[in-house]
């Protein structure tokens, strides 16, 4: 049940749990009791909403941001990761391959506000050895959600 349980909450969080215990073969009361463990041994962490900020009218601009580091003895990646994660800017943070280490999401108002955050916050970090901004100039699918799911009209048209 528990595989089955986080593949659904994990694409709809907001699902009515009385029919997601009938999906499940469960009573309701069985359920919540199953998420409750799932949340206290942290492997639900937490409940987010999509949103396609482009349909708005609030700007809102997205970067990615590879980050380059010095690995700190005994403590590897997770204690620079932990202080980046920890300015309230950012988004994600997340372990990588390749030629960096670190890939950090942020939101802001402006290019300009990001490009402040990596100057005067990010690439000021002791074990910060270089950084590259990459702007999201459109989303597709986020999430594993199609974003712009443009209904076209496919139908063949027919003039008189």
């Amino acid at each position: 049940m528990r595989d089955e349980l986080l593949s659904i909450l994990e694409k709809n969080s907001r699902i009515d749990f009385k029919e997601l215990a009938v999906m499940l073969g469960v009573t309701e009361e069985q359920l919540l009791d199953e998420i409750s463990k799932l949340e206290k041994e942290n492997i639900i962490c937490g409940y987010h909403t999509l949103i396609n900020w482009e349909k708005t009218d609030i700007e809102k601009v997205s970067a990615l941001i590879e980050v380059k580091v010095t690995p700190q003895r005994g403590q590897g990646f997770d204690r620079i990761a932990e202080r980046i994660y920890n300015y309230p800017e950012v988004k994600s943070v997340y372990l990588i391959s390749g030629g960096y280490d670190l890939l950090v999401t942020l939101e802001e108002k402006s290019l300009k506000e990001i490009a402040g955050f990596v100057s005067d916050k990010l690439s000021t970090l002791e074990s910060v050895l270089s950084t590259a901004t990459h702007f999201i100039l459109k989303k597709y699918k986020d999430h594993g959600t199609i974003i712009n799911k443009d209904k076209k009209d496919e139908r063949e048209v027919i003039t008189p």
